[in-house]
């Protein structure tokens, strides 16, 4: 895959909730937003992070990135294809989107 390509949050949960696929989520949306709210099993996507994430997830696995809305996943989606992921999704509509929908979150009073 040289681009990113998109999905929706029902093709994202369907393809997180496989317990045989191994795909990861990515938040990237600031600090004070995700700890409020995030998707159950996202992983926090800073610049600090990166690293992290480089470590720690193969380059084959599947990777869907959220955002607000779905457009800031699109930039990191594509630095992640740059970064040398074979598999990286952008979820449409992101976390609002998520939520409306009503996947499971976590929320920090």
């Amino acid at each position: 895959m040289e681009m990113f390509q998109i999905r929706t949050v029902q093709q994202a949960y369907k393809m997180l909730s496989d317990p045989g696929d191994k795909a990861i989520l990515v938040d990237v949306r600031d600090l004070q937003s995700y700890r409020l709210a995030h998707a159950v099993g996202a992983f926090h996507l800073t610049n600090e992070s990166m690293i992290t994430l480089m470590n720690d997830v193969d380059f084959e696995q599947p990777i869907f990135v959220m955002c607000y809305h779905g457009i800031s996943s699109q930039g990191a989606a594509q630095y992640l294809i740059h970064q040398g992921y074979e598999e990286v999704y952008s979820i449409d509509g992101g976390f609002d989107r998520w939520n409306k929908e009503q996947l499971p979150i976590i929320q920090m009073d």
